[in-house]
């Protein structure tokens, strides 16, 4: 949804309808993934595909017409041998996409939360012999932003939406009305880029903030002390603050998408920075220093309230012991602590559906 928004975006602005259809199902060689996702309008500009061009006519025809109806469509399509061939795949399979207009609150609410790298989940009702048929719901861990399905099933949806945020992947579930048959629903979860966020222009940081460019991360440095939040010595991170932590935080997301590594050394920098995240969801903190300055540090933030139990969040020294000392080692070994543990919090989330 990330690559679409910006399309979605200047369409809505120019007032036209927008029809969005997703890969909700697939069997055998199927061209695209499930959550795989197109955008168009009636004219039809387009962005994105569903089956790298084996059936976009198709799903563009139904889609022109859920926006003139304004009712949504549950489509399937068996891809034959042939027309497999022809988008470079081994054998046939079979995908089911669902279509229909996007509703511009809703979309504007996701766009909200992809602005600020905050993980949701569209919850859509899939059941066609259902009124609720095209319902859908966006949430994220906290809240309901846009939709309800009915208030027997709203607590339920969300619950299920919390479970699977952040997730490996969408995925088809059900929805239980009491006394009533299930209700299918399909959950895609719209995950951001992870963000990392660095307390500290320090060395460590400099090849920190590369390495986590390269696989990805959205990254942030946080230091009040301008000579090492410079640009020139970080010239490719998304965010460069040079505030000190209380101003800067507030400005960023701090949610379990967000890891944060305090690398200053300095207690009048990092105590602040981690009275704030270590009373926020982030999935990971990691704390530069020996396990001296460790235990002086817990000290400070036990007299100031904080109890075992968050401190144990706290990963401290930071990083995983791979036997390096320079500047490039330790962040190395603070990048791979932090794919480890949010890999260890994606497959911890899973759930039997």
């Amino acid at each position: 949804m990330y690559e679409l928004s910006s399309y979605i975006s200047r369409w809505i602005a120019e007032n036209k309808a927008v029809c969005l259809a997703t890969v909700i199902e697939t069997w055998g060689s199927s061209p695209r993934p499930v959550g795989t996702k197109m955008a168009f309008t009636n004219d039809p500009l387009i962005a994105g595909s569903v089956s790298a061009g084996c059936v976009e006519g198709a799903v563009i025809e139904a889609g022109i017409r859920a926006i003139k109806t304004n009712q949504p469509a549950l489509l399937h399509y068996g891809v034959t041998d042939d027309t497999a061939f022809s988008v470079g795949l081994s054998c046939g399979g079979k995908i089911d996409v669902f279509v229909r207009r996007l509703d511009e609150n809703l979309f504007h609410k996701l766009n909200s939360a992809i602005s600020t790298y905050t993980p949701v989940a569209l919850l859509s009702i899939l059941q066609e012999n259902s009124e609720l048929f095209g319902k859908e719901m966006l949430v994220t861990e906290d809240q309901i932003l846009f939709g309800s399905f009915s208030k027997d099933l709203d607590g339920q949806a969300h619950q299920l939406a919390r479970d699977l945020i952040p997730g490996p992947q969408s995925q088809n579930a059900s929805l239980e009305f009491p006394g009533q048959q299930s209700l299918r629903v399909f959950v895609d979860v719209i995950e951001p880029p992870p963000v990392l966020v660095m307390v500290g222009g320090v060395h460590i940081a400099v090849t920190l903030s590369i390495l986590a460019k390269a696989l990805g991360f959205c990254t942030i440095v946080i230091d009040p002390r301008k000579n090492f939040a410079s640009q020139e010595r970080f010239p490719e991170v998304d965010l460069l603050i040079q505030e000190w932590p209380e101003e800067a935080f507030a400005k960023i997301p701090l949610n379990s998408n967000t890891s944060v590594a305090v690398l200053t050394h300095d207690p009048k920098i990092d105590d602040p920075a981690l009275k704030i995240v270590l009373n926020s969801p982030v999935q990971y903190i990691g704390v530069l220093g020996s396990r001296k300055t460790h235990a002086e540090r817990c000290k400070r933030l036990q007299a100031d309230g904080f109890t075992p139990e968050q401190l144990a969040r706290l990963h401290a020294p930071i990083g995983i012991d791979l036997g390096g000392k320079n500047p490039p080692d330790i962040a190395l070994s603070v990048l791979a602590e932090i794919v480890m543990e949010r890999n260890a919090h994606i497959k911890s989330r899973k759930v039997s559906l």
